[in-house]
C-alpha cells in the first residue's frame, strides 16, 4: 500500500493508474477512521479496480466555534485499517500543501448546502465542496463513495459534480450502526455512558418516523412533531433541527412519499454535535 503525503506524488499516481487503464474510487476522510469507513471502503472495493482513501482533516470544513485542534486523528492507525482492506494508496496531504500560503479559491454550493446544517455553519459546505473538488482534480475518480448518515454533504457534493462537470459517480453506502442503533462515528467514540444512551434517542426517532410513514401518515408536520417530541424527552438532548426534506434537493416535504423522503436530524448531546438520517 502506498502512503501519499503530497500532491505531486498522488497526481503521478493517478496518472499513472489510468495509463494503466484501472479505475479508481475515492473515499474522502477526515480521518479517524472506524467501522463505518470500513464499509465505505468495502464497497468502494466493489466498484472500482482501485481505491484510495484520503486523510485529511480539512480545516476548511470546521467554523470559528468548532474545535478542530481536538479533532481526533490517528494516522497509523488509520494506514493499518486501510492495508488491512486491501486499499491501494492513502492519500495524506498536509494542510500547508492542500491550501497553500496564499489560497484564496473556494467551490461553492449555494442551494442545497443552505438549509439544515447550513443555517447554523454557514462556512462548512464551502469547505466540503472545495476539498472534495481538489480531491476530484488530484486522484481523479471514477466513483466517490460517501455515507447516508451525511446525507445533505452527499446531496451537496452531488449537485457540485453535477454542476461542474465531473466525470465521477457518487455511491451512498448505508449507515453502519452499533447494536444499540447509533450510528458510527469519530465522536460517538467518545460517549459515556449516559450520554450513549441519550444518543439512543436519534434512532429511536427515525424508527418511529418510519413506522408512522409505514401506517399511512403523510404529514410531515405530524412526523417532525413526534420525532421532536422523542428526542426533547431525554434532558441532554438539544434539538437543532428536525426536517423532513427532498434528498436530493433538500427541500422541505409538502407531503411525504414513501421511499422518497429524507427524515434529517442533528442535536447536541451536551457538547457533542450529531447527526442522523434516514429515507422513510
Amino acid at each position: 500500500m502506498y502512503k501519499i503525503e503530497s500532491v505531486s506524488e498522488m497526481r503521478s499516481l493517478a496518472a499513472a493508474l489510468g495509463k494503466e487503464g484501472k479505475t479508481v474510487a475515492l473515499v474522502a476522510t477526515n480521518g479517524a477512521l472506524h467501522a463505518g469507513h470500513a464499509a465505505l471502503i468495502a464497497l468502494a472495493k466493489g466498484r472500482a479496480n482501485v481505491v484510495v482513501v484520503s486523510v485529511f482533516p480539512n480545516p476548511l470544513a470546521f467554523g470559528p466555534s468548532d474545535n478542530f485542534a481536538g479533532y481526533p486523528r490517528s494516522p497509523d492507525a488509520d494506514c493499518r485499517l486501510c492495508a488491512d482492506l486491501g486499499v491501494v494508496a492513502v492519500f495524506m496531504p498536509k494542510a500547508e500543501e492542500f491550501y497553500p500560503r496564499g489560497f484564496s479559491t473556494y467551490v461553492t454550493e449555494d442551494t442545497v448546502s443552505k438549509p439544515l446544517c447550513g443555517v447554523s455553519r454557514p462556512t462548512h459546505f464551502r469547505g466540503v465542496t472545495t476539498a472534495v473538488a481538489k480531491l476530484l482534480n488530484i486522484v481523479r475518480p471514477t466513483v466517490l463513495v460517501m455515507g447516508q448518515r451525511d446525507a445533505q454533504q452527499a446531496a451537496v457534493v452531488r449537485k457540485m459534480i453535477g454542476d461542474l462537470g465531473y466525470e465521477t459517480e457518487v455511491v451512498i453506502a448505508p449507515t453502519i450502526r452499533d447494536g444499540d442503533g447509533i450510528a458510527l462515528g469519530v465522536r460517538s467514540r467518545e460517549f459515556t455512558a449516559t450520554q450513549r444512551q441519550e444518543a439512543r434517542s436519534l434512532h429511536a426517532a427515525l424508527e418511529r418516523a418510519a413506522e408512522m410513514v409505514a401506517q399511512g401518515v403523510r404529514s410531515p408536520d405530524r412526523i417532525v412533531a413526534e420525532a421532536t417530541h422523542l428526542l426533547g424527552e431525554r434532558r441532554r438532548v438539544r434539538v437543532i433541527y428536525v426536517s423532513m426534506v427532498d434528498p436530493n434537493t433538500m427541500e422541505p416535504m409538502r407531503e411525504v412519499i414513501p421511499g422518497r423522503t429524507l427524515l434529517a436530524i442533528a442535536v447536541w448531546v451536551d457538547e457533542i454535535r450529531l447527526i442522523d438520517s434516514a429515507i422513510v
